[in-house]
């Protein structure tokens, strides 16, 4: 399902706004712990290692027993990482992972 039929535009780009506006590690924890439940930040966490470890080369099978995570999620990752819009790609090159 495409974001921008579900939100209106303008309330994606407020929200994108916000976030390019994160200058610093200190700064983008004070807004994620605002603005996500501990739930929704240890899923985001969780979707970074897998995408990181997958990046690496690390076998599915491996990924879930060392997260402790299903396979299904690994595959949902696979996919935004070989399908998604390149976020994943752009952002492990930038950060050398």
């Amino acid at each position: 399902m495409c974001l921008r039929m579900v939100v209106p535009s303008r309330h994606l780009q407020d929200l994108y706004e916000l976030f390019a506006s994160v200058g610093s590690e200190q700064e983008a924890k004070m807004l994620l712990e605002d603005i996500l439940s501990p739930q929704e930040i240890a899923s985001l966490t969780e979707r970074w290692q897998l995408i990181q470890a997958l990046h690496r080369g690390v076998a599915q099978r491996d990924i879930a027993k060392d997260l402790g995570i299903s396979i299904s999620k690994i595959t949902r990752g696979s996919r935004m990482l070989q399908f998604g819009s390149g976020g994943f790609a752009h952002f492990l090159k930038k950060l050398r992972k």
